[in-house]
């Protein structure tokens, strides 16, 4: 019987050994790393600069209103009681210098409302906003993160119209912003 007993204990503490190198051995294993990396990438804010004015050049008038329309390529059309003299003075749609970083596309914003234009007390309205590239497709810059914004409109003539320069007292604003 001691013999079965030495037995058992030497029994015993092996299987207590191997019951506590079972249980490292298994927590040893339930856990496992992985390790992975953090970047950024900074690019070039988008910017836009005017790089010309709107002018809808000479408009001649009568007792009638009427419009003249300026696309965003610089062509005129009138309606109603304007003519377009064949003396057109300066006629250019505005444009805009529209960069920031290399084929990027960016979505454009036109005026909601209209801008009055004066020459002394007497005004006109212009408004029906037009850009190339289009609201709707918004812009895509070149490989050199570059692209010209032109802005056309349609000026609002009033009947009997007075002579003058007329000039907007505020700005009209173009806004972009990347998609």
């Amino acid at each position: 019987m001691l013999k079965t007993r030495l037995k058992m204990k030497k029994l015993t503490k092996i299987l207590a050994l191997l019951t506590v190198m079972v249980a490292f051995s298994t927590a040893a294993f339930a856990q496992v790393e992985a390790t992975a990396t953090a970047t950024a990438t900074i690019i070039t804010p988008i910017a836009i600069a005017n790089a010309s004015d709107m002018d809808f050049g000479n408009v001649a008038v009568s007792a009638a209103a009427g419009t003249v329309v300026l696309s965003p390529a610089g062509a005129r059309s009138e309606t109603g009681g304007v003519t377009l003299p064949a003396v057109t003075g300066t006629v250019s749609a505005a444009a805009f210098d529209v960069t920031g970083e290399a084929n990027f596309t960016y979505s454009i914003s036109l005026p909601a409302a209209a801008t009055t234009i004066t020459s002394g007390a007497n005004t006109m309205t212009v408004d029906t906003w037009t850009s190339t590239p289009t609201v709707v497709a918004g812009g895509t810059l070149d490989g050199t993160g570059a692209q010209t914004l032109l802005v056309g409109a349609t000026l609002n003539v009033g009947a009997s119209q007075p002579s003058g320069v007329y000039v907007s007292g505020t700005p009209f604003t173009v806004t972009v912003n990347y998609n």
